[in-house]
């Protein structure tokens, strides 16, 4: 593995339960502070950063929506929410002594800046951590797709996907002991096999684009750090020209 990092800008997607307590609900400040220092230990080896964080910690549409709830109301709700938790995450980074900054597609000026693209590449040229919150500002449209989109406006070389799980498996590993991790896959392997990395849309999106997702265990000691060195090991990476191993 080298000395140097593998990439010089990334996109992190976050989903709003890496926020949750152990309840699974609300913003828990050690949960953040603990992103924090994942994300400070990665910007110190001089690599721009960009998240994009869910907001399933704090409302999920799909839940007002099964009770009658109007689709757009539920979806703006949600992309509130994610202003929310990039609020909460830019806090903890600050603390910990890293420049952040908010930006977000849904205007709200007394809290955070518009996302506008220059500004946030440049930034990230700055060596601040811009965490883009409110989706894509328009509903029918997941934080999946907000990260695959922002991250070819940033020019990010690739989405790191945070889970709870190291990578792509053959079958879900909790259920079948026996499932094949896997190090690499190209696009058509993952459409082929269906296997559930991103919402279609957003798959597509990085699919289309030459735009490269890594899928990891976010909470393993140092992974992200280990991923932008270079280290498949501790996930599993999917290209143009990924192949199985």
């Amino acid at each position: 593995m080298s000395t140097k990092p593998a990439y010089k800008r990334i996109l992190l997607k976050l989903s709003g339960e890496a926020l949750a307590g152990p309840e699974g609900f609300g913003i828990d400040p050690d949960r953040a502070d603990e992103i924090a220092v994942k994300i400070k230990a990665v910007a110190a080896l001089g690599v721009q950063i960009g998240v994009v964080i869910g907001g399933g910690n704090l409302w999920r549409g799909a839940n007002g929506i099964k009770r009658g709830m109007d689709r757009t109301t539920a979806d703006h709700m949600g992309m509130i929410a994610t202003v929310m938790n990039g609020l909460a995450l830019r806090d903890a980074l600050e603390r910990g002594g890293v420049d952040a900054r908010v930006q977000t597609a849904v205007q709200m000026n007394a809290v955070a800046e518009p996302y506008i693209r220059l500004r946030a590449i440049r930034h990230l040229e700055k060596g601040r951590v811009v965490i883009i919150a409110g989706g894509l500002g328009d509903p029918y449209f997941t934080t999946d797709t907000a990260a695959a989109l922002r991250g070819m406006e940033i020019k990010a070389e690739v989405v790191i996907k945070a889970t709870k799980v190291n990578g792509v498996y053959s079958a879900d590993p909790k259920k079948y002991p026996d499932a094949v991790r896997y190090d690499r896959l190209n696009y058509a392997q993952v459409l082929d096999s269906k296997f559930e990395v991103m919402d279609m849309t957003a798959f597509t999106l990085c699919h289309e684009n030459g735009l490269p997702i890594m899928v990891l265990d976010f909470w393993a000691e140092n992974s992200l750090q280990s991923a932008v060195m270079g280290d498949t090991s501790v996930g599993t990476v999917i290209s143009d020209d990924g192949t199985l191993i």
